[in-house]
C-alpha cells in the first residue's frame, strides 16, 4: 500500500538529487581545474609557504571521496525518508549540515570564482533541503507512516 507524498517530501527528494548532482559536478570540476585550485590556494598562503615546508592540499582525492560518501549516504537515507522513517530525516539533516560545513571550509581556501559560486549554491540548497525536511507536511507524513506501522498507538483507551 502506497501513501500519497506531500509536496514537501517530493521537493526534499528533488533538492537532494540536485545536491548530489552538484556535488558530482564539483568533484569533476575539481579534477579539471586542479591546477587553478592549487594556484589560488598558494596565492592566499604565500607567507606560510615562504616560512615553512607547507605543501598545497590534495583537493582531488578529498572532492572525490566527499562526493562518493555523500551520494551513497544520500541515496540510502532518502529511500528511508520517502518510506516514512523519521530517523532518516534526522540523519539527512546531519548529512546536510556537514555538507554545508564542508562547503564553508572550502571557502577558506580562497577558491577560484567558479568554486565560490558552487559552494554558495550548495549552501543555499542545503538550507532549502532542511526547510523541506522539517516542513509541517513532512512531519505529518512521517507521523502518519509511524501510526500506520504502529496501529496500537493510535487506539485510545476507553474508546
Amino acid at each position: 500500500m502506497s501513501r500519497q507524498q506531500p509536496g514537501s517530501v517530493t521537493n526534499a527528494i528533488r533538492v537532494l538529487v540536485a545536491l548530489v548532482a552538484l556535488s558530482g559536478l564539483t568533484a569533476l570540476l575539481t579534477v579539471v581545474f586542479r591546477d587553478e585550485l592549487v594556484r589560488s590556494w598558494e596565492e592566499g598562503n604565500e607567507a606560510e609557504l615562504a616560512t615553512s615546508s607547507l605543501s598545497p592540499p590534495a583537493f582531488v582525492p578529498v572532492a572525490i571521496v566527499l562526493f562518493v560518501v555523500f551520494a551513497c549516504l544520500a541515496g540510502v537515507l532518502i529511500m528511508f525518508f520517502r518510506d516514512g522513517h523519521s530517523w532518516a530525516r534526522i540523519s539527512l539533516s546531519g548529512l546536510v549540515v556537514f555538507t554545508a560545513l564542508a562547503s564553508m571550509a572550502g571557502l577558506r581556501t580562497s577558491p577560484p570564482p567558479l568554486f565560490l559560486v558552487l559552494s554558495l549554491l550548495t549552501i543555499l540548497l542545503d538550507l532549502l533541503l532542511l526547510v523541506f525536511l522539517w516542513h509541517r507536511d513532512s512531519s505529518a507524513y512521517l507521523r502518519g507512516a509511524w501510526l500506520a506501522a504502529h496501529p496500537e498507538a493510535s487506539e485510545r483507551p476507553g474508546a
